[in-house]
């Protein structure tokens, strides 16, 4: 069954803020394989103009999929997340995430399309810092595949 559309726009609460580690940053960075000075060393960091540390780009996925898990379980969007795949994710960067950070994210179901019988659902997470400025946006994309035919 396809997803209702009049959720389109829904926006869900911000979670609660997320401490941004210089710890986090290097394992995350170390996972990903890389080696990037200025996600592990401060003055490396100071010397691009960053006050401290910084994040690798895809770090803030770690936050964001989760804001948007409280989307797909929301039980009246009635997903089935047992039928869900990652589809892509984008990222649009207003500065870097840095050391010290304390980010909320904001969900909100930007859309929901049916395609070959399967649901395409756009998840935007704004991602804000403490003062409310926004860091960084990123959308996800998860594909419900349409239920086998028995």
């Amino acid at each position: 069954m396809a997803l209702d559309q009049s959720f389109v726009g829904r926006t869900y609460p911000p979670t609660p803020a997320y401490e941004v580690g210089r710890e986090k940053i290097r394992e995350f960075a170390e996972a990903v394989g890389d080696t990037h000075p200025a996600y592990v060393d401060q003055e490396a960091a100071r010397a691009l103009g960053h006050a401290d540390v910084i994040a690798p780009p895809t770090f803030v996925f770690s936050i964001t999929y989760r804001a948007a898990g409280v989307v797909v379980q929301d039980p009246q969007l009635g997903l089935d997340y047992s039928r869900v795949v990652h589809g892509d994710q984008k990222f649009s960067y207003v500065r870097p995430v840095r050391a010290g950070d304390r980010l909320t994210v904001t969900s909100t179901i930007e859309s929901i399309k049916s395609l070959a019988g399967n649901d395409v659902l756009d998840i935007r997470g704004d991602v804000h810092d403490e003062a409310g400025e926004l860091v960084v946006t990123a959308v996800t994309k998860l594909v419900a595949r349409a239920a086998e035919e028995a």
